[in-house]
């Protein structure tokens, strides 16, 4: 009996079918389930509709806030994650190269928050946790003030993980000196971006 060339091809293509499907299914069976992604992400109550408010405005320079730390807390480390270093950076101030606001070292990897006022108070910073000098001149947070009638500025919060317990610094330590150790030894980070403008 002659089958027809027609006939042919349909089986030779349902067995090439057949033999991909179950050749992908015992691929999944070895391999299993792909592992859930989660993201390391910061926020904060105190920013409110993505503006920090008057609490956390400078007070001096002719600004008259609170200058109170904003509220801040991360979810999602990245696994290996031995400590935590908060920055927060306006990259929009007029002197050609930003302005550092507010830079905490050595938050231990347990931490998940900052509180409102942590800054300047060790009942509320994480134990070990150390603020260094920033632009201001000085440790500690110095909240927004930028130029009256200039466009709203954005004030870039980061957390970075780090792979060690501690960097070797001190509350003098320049806050580019402690971005260059961060860099050195950062295995993940996750930012909130604010704005602020008068």
């Amino acid at each position: 009996m002659k089958i027809p060339q027609h006939a042919l091809l349909c089986a030779v293509l349902s067995l090439s079918t057949t033999s991909f499907a179950t050749q992908a299914a015992a691929k999944a069976s070895l391999t299993g389930p792909k592992p859930r992604t989660t993201t390391f992400t910061l926020s904060s109550t105190d920013v409110r509709n993505g503006v920090l408010t008057d609490a956390q405005v400078l007070n001096t320079f002719g600004c008259s806030g609170g200058n109170v730390s904003p509220q801040l807390s991360w979810a999602n480390a990245p696994a290996g994650t031995k400590s935590f270093v908060l920055t927060m950076f306006d990259p929009d101030a007029p002197t050609g190269s930003g302005l550092w606001h507010w830079v905490v070292v050595n938050i231990p990897s347990s931490a998940g928050e900052l509180s409102t006022g942590a800054s300047r108070n060790t009942a509320k910073l994480p134990a070990g946790s150390l603020e260094t000098r920033t632009d201001l001149g000085a440790p500690g947070y110095g909240g927004p003030c930028p130029p009256a009638g200039s466009k709203p500025h954005r004030y870039i919060f980061t957390l970075h993980a780090l792979k060690v317990e501690s960097l070797d610094v001190d509350a003098q330590t320049s806050a580019a000196l402690v971005g260059f150790n961060v860099h050195m030894q950062e295995i993940g980070k996750a930012t909130l971006t604010a704005r602020y403008g008068r």
